[in-house]
């Protein structure tokens, strides 16, 4: 079964918007075993959306359309599935009636422009909307059936669930089942990643990289019926991890945060941040985790000299001497947040995000970072490149990187200088 998603909304080509509707729906039925064939994004106008409604009919048995149900007048979606279909737009009485009740529920009576919500296409059949106003509908569009929805994602999500899925899927029939590994990779470039894994041979089976930076994921996916196809994903999985070793930080729904917070929780340790210019982006990491409290003790942003030297004991001389972006200083700043709150683990980060304050000799995304137990600290220096953003994200993620590495490992980290 070809299926398109229709995404309809000014905002959405403005770049106002970000259209999450989309991949939430195509996600949801790659789950179910269905891939989406097409996806399009046309703008509030009538005659664009009926336009797209028609060419996307032509090649595809199912389209699901959304946004564009509202009340307002750019809300023209249902006047154009209308024209797409050759329909007349009447009130459909069950929409109306769920209008009503829906707002009197909340104390509420409908105001006039709330009534254009009840007009849909004459043939259309009214698609529940629990959680707002707005009904969608389901209609024919030639042989191609058509499903509307409102593009409200906290609206669109449960009628997807409860009334979308399972239709398509009882017209789709026994679906070939959608296997997929994703095994995420960090420290390598994409096209070391693509060069590493050229000569693969993955029988029946597609790769595909997707880079969410500083991330890079490599996807296996694999079409086989339910009874199959779990075991060659495994034979390929592995086959990936001799080619990319140490690099691979996840797998499947595996974080490198998940993967660090379980690596301190079986090991029973705990850690502590101190940062500069990550700015607490390395503590945010950390305690996205559900229980972090377990395992992160605390999180100091030190950005000026001053509040390095009065919070985690940094000597002011030290600061003046080697600069606050060093190997001198980010040990001390670990050392001093170690110290002051008596972990087993502290993580340090000093550095030049940019896109001033670079020199010749320290240019921007000169970074250092420090790995403080009780055995001492290690530093490392990194030569980061890309705007400032880029350069904070990147060093957060060498930092758990770093501490993924030295917990999987008592070695780990001795690439690092060394620190009495």
């Amino acid at each position: 079964m070809k299926i398109a998603l229709l995404s309809i909304g000014d905002e959405l080509l403005c770049g106002e918007t970000v259209d999450t509707n989309a991949a939430q729906i195509a996600a949801r039925l790659y789950d179910c075993g269905l891939e989406v064939n097409r996806q399009m994004t046309v703008g509030d106008q009538p005659t664009a959306i009926a336009d797209a409604l028609a060419a996307l009919a032509n090649d595809h048995a199912t389209i699901i359309a959304t946004g564009g149900l509202g009340p307002t007048s750019d809300d023209v979606t249902a006047e154009a599935a209308a024209t797409a279909t050759g329909d007349s737009l009447v009130r459909n009485e069950a929409a109306h009636a769920h209008l009503v009740a829906f707002l009197r529920s909340r104390g509420r009576e409908p105001f006039p422009q709330n009534e254009k919500q009840a007009f849909l296409p004459s043939r259309a059949t009214v698609i529940p909307n629990p959680t707002g106003t707005a009904c969608g509908f389901r209609t024919l569009l030639g042989s191609c059936h058509l499903y509307v929805l409102p593009g409200v994602p906290s609206e669109m999500r449960p009628m997807v669930e409860k009334s979308v899925i399972p239709a398509v899927r009882e017209r789709a029939g026994q679906p070939m089942l959608l296997r997929t590994r994703v095994l995420t990779v960090f420290g390598i470039s994409e096209a070391q990643v693509g060069q590493l894994l050229s000569d693969l041979a993955l029988d029946g089976i597609r790769i595909a990289y997707c880079v969410q930076f500083p991330l890079i994921q490599v996807r296996l996916r694999l079409t086989a019926s339910p009874e199959s196809g779990a075991a060659a994903l495994d034979t390929a999985a592995e086959m990936v991890r001799s080619r990319l070793g140490d690099a691979i930080v996840a797998e499947d729904h595996d974080t490198m945060e998940t993967v660090v917070a379980r690596l301190l929780d079986e090991r029973g340790l705990n850690v502590d941040v101190a940062e500069s210019c990550s700015g607490g982006l390395l503590a945010k990491h950390l305690t996205d985790i559900s229980g972090s409290s377990s395992y992160m003790l605390a999180g100091v942003v030190a950005y000026a000299n001053d509040a390095k030297s009065r919070l985690l004991g940094v000597p002011a001389e030290l600061i003046e001497r080697h600069g606050a972006v060093s190997e001198e200083v980010a040990s001390a700043m670990a050392e001093g947040v170690r110290r002051t709150v008596a972990s087993d683990l502290a993580l340090a980060v000093t550095g030049i995000a940019g896109p001033t304050g670079g020199t010749d000799d320290k240019p921007v995304g000169t970074v250092f970072l420090s790995l403080c137990d009780h055995n001492g600290c290690r530093v490392r220096e990194l030569h980061l490149s890309g705007s400032r953003e880029q350069v904070r994200v990147a060093t957060t993620y060498h930092a758990l990187d770093w501490l993924r590495r030295h917990l999987l490992a008592s070695d780990a980290g001795d690439r690092g200088r060394s620190r009495p």
